[in-house]
């Protein structure tokens, strides 16, 4: 028997609907060389990738032994949100996949409020998500525990193991895991140019697709005809 179709589908910000997390490094790395601290992207890659901003400060200042301003924080987010300004771009073919999902959708994100609101209003996607979105200061403990995706699918109104989360980092992968629900990992963001096949053998039994055009190849029963549907599966 086929698996029975998702009722909801949960999509990361970071990575997944924006090509951010390439920006989000360079702006890390830039602000800890101004402290005197040399990492490089493989190292964002592996221990930073999906986890909240609190996280991975206090992961740099133990790991470290690094004194960072109690500005740190509020530099970077400031400074990233500049640079987005100039340069984020929506993942490209994802507006095509949400233009024609057949069930609701939401955003569940590491990201702050304030940070997660504007890459979707500057990337063009804030539209299609509107008060369905949620973010890590919403729960006590973030990815990779299951906290915000239970949180998700209980504000949603959907039991968890009707959902299908799809991610670009493990710790998110392995909160999807955890809560119970379906996952699929993305992996076509610029910030997997050259690790990708890593990232594959990483994933384990979890699916991976590089390409919004795949996606539907994976879930054929989300699959609407093209342009009848508007923003979260409402029929036109």
């Amino acid at each position: 028997m086929d698996p029975p179709r998702p009722e909801l589908v949960i999509f990361d910000c970071d990575g997944v609907l924006i090509d951010s997390e390439i920006i989000s490094a360079m702006t890390l790395m830039e602000l800890l060389a101004g402290h005197g601290l040399q990492i490089d992207l493989q190292h964002v890659q592996r221990h930073f990738l999906g986890r909240s901003f609190p996280t991975v400060a206090a992961s740099i200042r133990n790991q470290f032994d690094l004194d960072l301003p109690a500005s740190f924080e509020s530099d970077y987010r400031r400074i990233l949100l500049e640079s987005f300004e100039g340069g984020l771009s929506p993942s490209d073919g994802i507006f095509a996949v949400l233009e024609t999902l057949v069930v609701p959708y939401c955003v569940a994100t590491s990201s702050s409020p304030e940070r997660v609101h504007r890459s979707l209003k500057i990337a063009g996607l804030d539209r299609y998500f509107a008060d369905h979105t949620y973010t890590a200061s919403e729960v006590e403990k973030g990815k990779p525990a299951p906290d915000l995706f239970l949180h998700v699918a209980a504000s949603e109104g959907f039991e968890p193991e009707r959902c299908l989360v799809i991610e670009d980092s493990m710790p998110g992968v392995e909160a999807a895991n955890a809560a119970g629900m379906s996952v699929l990992r993305y992996i076509g963001g610029s910030h997997f140019d050259g690790v990708r096949s890593h990232a594959e053998r990483e994933a384990g039994g979890s699916a991976v697709f590089d390409s919004w055009s795949k996606f539907y190849d994976i879930v054929p029963s989300l699959r609407g005809p093209d342009s009848t549907r508007g923003p979260r599966g409402q029929q036109i």
